[in-house]
């Protein structure tokens, strides 16, 4: 059975529509259900928040705002039943008002789609029930409700005001249009027009053209959608990506314009703003999980993009949609501000939006029914999470007072711009600017590029100057679970602490290190712990370390050295259990000397590794001439140290 709607009936159930512009009814009643699909036929087309209506769904079933499958269907020889009674009851709709009826299959079972888009001649007046008064309805999230006081000043205000997208292009012609382009849309939206060989009436059906004076004229969306060069109609309707060397924003980097109907910028900017994004994966030690950031998260850079060209105006604004790319955010800029009614405390997310009108209801229906756009009011919340999912910092929403403008500033990921802060600390460290280079580290972590490396630098660059105590307290602003992240940085404190002969305090600031640690941070955290004597916690955290101790020449050397630390305590122990830990550690400590020895390193660290082996062999009982063999290897290679002289004189003396 062929729909003649604009949208496949699968993707109007399967989400290219949102909830609030949808409604289900499993039955046909007309003593109750027909008076509350009239209601909803008159809200969807008061509109009052520029949606463009919606849609009513008969013979389907619905459970949270979902449809149920298999579908329940309408009685096949009842539909025409229920359209002429659909058609009666739309006459009481004042001024008159008529959906687009149609009679679609789905799961075998035919439904009734009423279609309702938004009216020219608003604001709809329709009856309270079979003999009720006739009342304003207007759409509220998914429920058709009385409009009264503010919320019915509002609608009556909109009387006659059709968006600017939606309205009649006089200067143009049908012929402006590209049939292509057109039966490339209904193709994505998967509607049955796209086999209709009739331009005229596949325009019409979609509500693109609009007759005026005995002929019909493109509306604003179809030229913004379906010509192939927008700009001729509407100067500013083009994306334009602007690349900055520095944060100040000089000389440009690069410039790149993207233009074509609305939703093929979109794509494309995308796809080149996707593909200058950076990723960084890492696998956790502690299991297969692999854990990473981007320098931009996607789903936030495509939330603020089709933002901005959604909500964008088109009517007299002759500016582009801007994205200026800098090393340490990106800032979308749209014109003009946003609509009167939405201030910085909706954008921030601490008080929910009203529901005042979109500036432009085809533009978002067509996105969204594309899957570029989501519902409304959704964009932000969803830019905010993504953000924060990514471990970046939040998004910045801001418009002047003029309302001329509307700014979305996406901070890049910390340890994305970590390495130009270091470089610029290190090139101004080693200049002998001191002041400079840890002010240059200070603004970086108060501006919230919260970057491990940044702040192991700072941490640093505190105790040099004495300031421990200020170090802790920059630390102590962090949240437990993001210790993980930091915990280099909080090693490094307790190192300092150590340098500065406080163990006490040193031991306690490792103390908070969490359980689960990366590989390189295990192996930090278990080289102090050895240097506060700590054995048993140093071997945990060796042993955390993973692969990296195996592949590092002195990683395994000093995890081989706590092992025969660990051995020390037990050596006199009566108690069988005892020996025997103490004879696996050594075993294990002379498996990972042996290998330090043939890995690539320097003689100081095959020095010491053949002096251990000594040791590790001597108390393992070993042949004689194979200690002494593993003696004479550590003074050849260091003749002076008097601890190598004097374990090969003892292990010659020994009988």
């Amino acid at each position: 059975m062929k729909s003649y709607l604009p949208i496949g009936i699968e993707e109007l159930l399967g989400g290219a529509v949102e909830t609030a512009r949808l409604e289900f009814k499993a039955t046909w009643d007309p003593a109750v259900t027909g008076h509350q699909i009239i209601k909803t036929l008159c809200a969807f087309a008061n509109d009052l928040q520029n949606l463009n209506g919606g849609y009513v769904v008969l013979g389907v079933a619905e459970q949270g705002g979902i449809a149920v499958r298999p579908i329940v269907g309408l009685d096949s020889a009842a539909i025409d039943g229920v359209q002429r009674q659909i058609r009666e009851n739309c006459n009481r709709i004042e001024p008159a008002y008529m959906p687009v009826m149609d009679v679609c299959e789905l799961d075998g079972r035919q439904v009734l789609v009423l279609w309702a888009p938004a009216s020219d001649v608003r604001p709809h007046q329709a009856p309270d029930g079979a003999k009720g008064e006739k009342k304003y309805w207007v759409r509220i999230g998914s429920q058709s409700v009385e409009a009264k006081n503010e919320i019915l000043t509002a609608l009556l205000q909109q009387t006659a005001r059709v968006p600017f997208d939606d309205r009649r292009a006089h200067a143009a012609r049908n012929d402006d249009l590209s049939l292509s382009l057109v039966r490339e849309f209904l193709n994505d939206v998967r509607s049955d027009l796209r086999d209709d060989q009739d331009a005229e009436h596949t325009y019409r059906a979609m509500q693109i053209v609009s007759r005026v004076n005995g002929h019909s004229v493109p509306r604003n969306v179809a030229l913004l959608f379906f010509s192939h060069n927008p700009e001729q109609w509407f100067r500013g309707a083009r994306i334009e990506v602007v690349e900055f060397p520095d944060e100040a924003g000089g000389n440009t980097l690069t410039e790149k314009v993207f233009r074509g109907p609305l939703h093929h910028q979109l794509r494309q900017c995308l796809t080149h703003l996707e593909s200058l994004t950076t990723r960084h994966l890492e696998k956790s030690s502690a299991g297969l999980e692999t854990h990473g950031w981007l320098s931009f998260p996607v789903p936030a850079l495509r939330e603020a993009l089709v933002s901005a060209v959604y909500h964008r105006g088109y009517e007299t604004c002759v500016e582009p949609t801007k994205v200026y790319l800098y090393p340490n955010r990106i800032e979308i800029i749209s014109y003009p501000g946003p609509v009167q009614g939405i201030e910085q405390q909706h954008l921030a997310g601490t008080v929910a939006p009203p529901p005042v009108p979109a500036r432009n209801r085809r533009i978002g229906e067509f996105l969204e029914e594309l899957r570029l756009a989501e519902g409304r009011g959704t964009g932000l919340p969803k830019i905010r999470r993504s953000m924060a999912e990514n471990g970046s910092p939040a998004p910045v929403f801001d418009f002047d007072e003029g309302r001329t403008y509307f700014r979305i500033t996406l901070p890049a990921h910390p340890q994305y711009v970590a390495p130009g802060v270091l470089r610029d600390y290190a090139y101004k460290k080693a200049t002998g600017d001191q002041s400079q280079a840890r002010a240059l580290l200070e603004r970086a972590w108060h501006d919230g590029m919260r970057s491990p490396s940044i702040a192991v630098a700072l941490v640093r660059e505190k105790a040099e100057q004495g300031d421990l105590a200020g170090a802790e307290i920059m630390l102590a602003q962090l949240d437990a679970p993001e210790l993980a992240t930091f915990a280099r940085a909080l090693t490094a404190l307790a190192a300092a602490y150590a340098d500065a002969r406080d163990e006490k305090k040193s031991k306690a600031l490792l103390n908070r290190l969490p359980a689960i640690l990366a590989a390189q941070d295990a192996f930090d955290a278990a080289i102090l712990e050895r240097r506060l004597g700590r054995q048993d916690r140093a071997h945990r955290l060796f042993e955390r370390a993973g692969e990296l101790v195996l592949r590092d020449a002195r990683a395994l050397h000093e995890f081989a050295q706590t092992k025969l630390s660990l051995t020390a305590p037990l050596a006199g122990s009566p108690r069988p259990a005892d020996q025997q830990t103490r004879n696996r550690l050594l075993h294990e400590a002379l498996a990972a000397l042996k290998r330090v020895i043939q890995m690539d390193a320097p003689p100081t660290r095959h020095a010491w590794a053949w002096f251990n082996l000594g040791q590790a062999r001597q108390w393992l009982r070993a042949p004689r001439q194979d200690v002494i063999a593993a003696y004479e290897q550590a003074v050849a290679l260091i003749p002076d140290e008097r601890r190598f002289q004097q374990a090969l004189a003892q292990a010659g003396d020994d009988v």
